[in-house]
Parts: C-alpha cells; structure tokens; sequence
C-alpha cells in the first residue's frame, strides 16, 4: 500500500512541477486569501477523531491557486506534519495522497466537467465548483478511504459513510462561502475564475 501511496504522491508531484505553477505568482508572491487557506490546512487535516478522516481543504485550494500549486503546497504541508508532528512519513504521506492529492485531482475533474457540460455563468461557478463540488470530492474522497482501508477494522460501516458526509457538506458550506466572498470582492484571488468566462457582460 505504500508503494502504490508513494507512486501516486510522485506523479503528482512530478507533474505538477513540470507544469511549473510558479509563472503564475506576480513580483508580490501569492495573495494573502491563499496564503490563509493554506494555513488553515494543518488545522482540517488535525479535526479526526472518532470519523477517521478529517477535512481536507484541497478542493479549496484548487480554486484559489489551482491544481499545481495545491499539489505542492500540501506537500510542504505533509513534509512538515511529518518532521514536527506525531505523524510518521508512511502516515502524512498516506495523508497528502488520501486528504491532498485525490481531492484535488477530483476537484479538477469537477472543475473540467463543469466548464464542459454546464453553462459558464456566475452561479455555475459558486454553486458548482464553490458548494455542489466540493460536496462531490469530500465525499467521494471520503468514500475511496474507506473503501481501501481495513474495513475489519471499521465496524458500523454506514455510521462512517454517514459521518463522511456530514464532514463533506461542512466542507462544502466553508469553501462555498469562501468562494462566493472571493467572487464578490477580489476574483482575482481566484485562479480558476475569470469574468471573461463567466459574466455574459464581460464577453
């Protein structure tokens, strides 16, 4: 298993750098929204307990900094649990994959099927990407841990998957909010939005 986990985890990183997310960074560095967002990371990863996962926050960063730079900045943030946390490596990269690189490559799927299937307006992008997709990737991330963990070892399976997605719609609430606010005030925090794409007016 961690092989497979440590094969995932250098894919990702792999193309990620390769697309060298970094251009996209002005002469002041990344806007503070992102810089939050990533902060508030260690603190979702660190909500589990009795539900076995906590939030995961990717999905989020996905929108603000888009998928390269999610990737990577979820990586420091596994590197970091892992040196001054109580995590051990086989356990914060289980982590990064399980909480940082599935959600977020799910979330950009979200994103492409979005722009592919539904109209590009406003509300598309806020409730779809911001409040019903993030709902998705929560709880299909969610889903696939529980579904390749021990599942001897995880009685009252439906109380799980009910837990799961509880812990989704919380996490679609927090990042739709965010979205909608970042939408109103300062679409440029927003990597995947532009008003060229998504205000009729703009076109």
């Amino acid at each position: 298993m961690n092989a497979a986990l440590a094969l995932v985890a250098a894919g990702a990183i792999a193309v990620a750098l390769a697309l060298q997310p970094w251009r996209l960074l002005g002469a002041d560095g990344p806007p503070w929204a992102w810089v939050a967002a990533w902060s508030a990371v260690p603190l979702l990863w660190g909500s589990d307990g009795a539900v076995l996962q906590p939030m995961s926050g990717a999905a989020l960063l996905v929108l603000l900094t888009g998928w390269p730079l999610a990737v990577l900045a979820l990586l420091a943030i596994a590197v970091a649990n892992a040196l001054g946390g109580d995590l051990g490596w086989a356990d914060a990269l289980q982590r990064y994959v399980g909480l940082g690189v599935v959600p977020a490559t799910l979330a950009l799927a979200v994103g492409w099927a979005t722009r592919r299937w539904l109209p590009r307006h406003l509300m598309v992008y806020i409730v779809g990407r911001g409040f019903v997709g993030t709902l998705l990737v929560a709880a299909l991330a969610g889903a696939m841990e529980l579904a390749t963990g021990d599942s001897a070892a995880m009685p009252a399976l439906r109380d799980l998957l009910l837990a799961r997605l509880m812990l989704a719609g919380g996490e679609a609430w927090l990042t739709g909010i965010v979205v909608a606010s970042c939408v109103a005030c300062r679409p440029e925090w927003l990597a995947t939005y532009s008003d060229r794409l998504y205000l009729p007016a703009a076109r």
